[in-house]
C-alpha cells in the first residue's frame, strides 16, 4: 500500500474543517492501493480550530502540527511538507476552494509517471473580476521576468511526489516561493483542470486589497527567480542619462540662440523624473537586500509548539 499525505495550512478555519475532512476521506476511499494521512498545520489560530480536529482525529489519520506563534501560510507549508511521510505530497486550501474530489485526478496523473501535477483554475466562482484580472496579469508578469515558466492559473493546490519533494526540501531559501520552486525543481511535470468552488464558511484570510499577503507573494515570485528587476535600474538609469543630456544639450543651445530657458516648471519636472527613477532603482535594490538578511541572519523558518500525531493515541 501507498501512502498519501495531505498538507493543509489553516487558521480560524473551525467551521469548515468537519465537510472538509469528510469529503477528502470519501475522494480518497474509491482510491485503489492507497492509505493516507492528513497533516493539518495549525497557524496559531484563536478558535476551535484544534478541539474540532482532536475530535475528529479518532476517527481519521490526522496529525495536527501546531505552531508556537504565527508564521504565514508559506512556513506552514514548509512545516507540514518536512512531517509527512507519504510516497506523494498533495498541499490544498482548508477553505473547500479547492475541491476534494479532484485528488483522484491527481493521483492518477500520478500513477502515469508525473512527478509534480499542477491544477489549472479554468473557472473560480465566487471571486471579483478584478481579483481574476489581477492575479492573471501578475502570473504573465512574474513569468516575463523569471526563469520559469510558472503554469497561468495554477495555485498551490498540486501532488509532489516524494522523490520531488525530497529536492524541493533540499533548497535552502529561507522564505521561498513554493509555487515556483515545485516548477523549478524539474521532474515531470502535469497539469488537471478543475473549477475553484467558493469559499465554505468564514471570510477569505487574504484579500486583493486588504492584505500584504497576495504582494508579498508577487514579489516573492520575481525575486525568487530571477535578476531582472535590478536590470530595469540599471536600463532606467540610463535612459534618464541620456534625458539629462538632451536637456543640457538644448539649454546651451537656447543660451546661444537667446532663447529663454525654461524656468521653473522644467526644473521641478527635471528634478521629480530623477528623483523617481532613483527612489525607485534604490527600492529594487532593498528588496533584493532583504532576501539577502533573510537568507544570512540564521534563524530557523518556523517553531512547532508541539505534534498531536494519531499514531501515537
Amino acid at each position: 500500500m501507498k501512502l498519501l499525505s495531505i498538507v493543509f495550512s489553516f487558521r480560524n478555519e473551525e467551521n469548515n474543517l468537519a465537510d472538509l475532512v469528510n469529503r477528502v476521506s470519501k475522494a480518497i476511499s474509491n482510491l485503489n492501493g492507497w492509505n493516507y494521512e492528513l497533516i493539518f498545520v495549525n497557524d496559531y489560530s484563536k478558535d476551535n480550530s484544534e478541539k474540532k480536529l482532536i475530535e475528529l482525529q479518532k476517527t481519521y489519520p490526522i496529525k495536527i502540527i501546531n505552531m508556537s506563534r504565527r508564521f504565514g501560510t508559506n512556513h506552514c507549508v514548509l512545516a507540514g511538507f518536512n512531517n509527512c511521510s507519504g510516497d506523494c505530497i498533495i498541499y490544498m486550501d482548508s477553505d473547500l476552494q479547492d475541491p476534494p474530489e479532484t485528488i483522484p485526478k491527481l493521483i492518477e496523473k500520478y500513477e502515469e509517471g508525473f512527478e509534480v501535477v499542477h491544477t489549472i483554475r479554468i473557472k473560480r466562482l465566487g471571486e471579483s473580476k478584478i481579483k481574476l484580472f489581477m492575479t492573471s496579469i501578475a502570473y504573465k508578469i512574474i513569468n516575463y521576468f523569471s526563469s520559469i515558466s510558472l503554469p497561468i492559473n495554477a495555485g498551490d493546490f498540486k501532488l509532489i511526489s516524494r522523490v520531488a519533494m525530497n529536492n524541493l526540501l533540499d533548497q535552502k531559501d529561507y522564505n521561498p516561493y513554493i509555487r515556483g520552486l515545485s516548477v523549478w525543481i524539474g521532474f515531470k511535470q502535469g497539469y488537471v483542470e478543475y473549477t475553484r468552488e467558493p469559499r465554505g464558511a468564514g471570510k477569505t484570510k487574504f484579500p486583493i486589497f486588504f492584505s500584504i499577503n497576495p504582494i508579498e507573494e508577487f514579489i516573492r515570485g520575481i525575486t525568487s527567480h530571477s535578476l531582472v528587476p535590478l536590470y530595469i535600474g540599471m536600463v532606467l538609469g540610463l535612459i534618464t542619462t541620456f534625458f539629462s543630456i538632451v536637456l543640457i544639450c538644448y539649454a546651451f543651445i537656447s543660451k546661444l540662440k537667446g532663447i529663454a530657458v525654461p524656468g521653473t516648471t522644467s526644473i521641478i519636472i527635471t528634478i521629480s523624473f530623477f528623483s523617481g527613477t532613483i527612489l525607485f532603482t534604490l527600492g529594487l535594490i532593498g528588496i533584493y537586500i532583504a532576501r539577502i538578511y533573510e537568507q544570512t541572519r540564521g534563524r530557523t523558518k518556523y517553531i512547532i509548539k508541539n505534534i498531536i500525531d494519531y499514531k501515537k493515541k
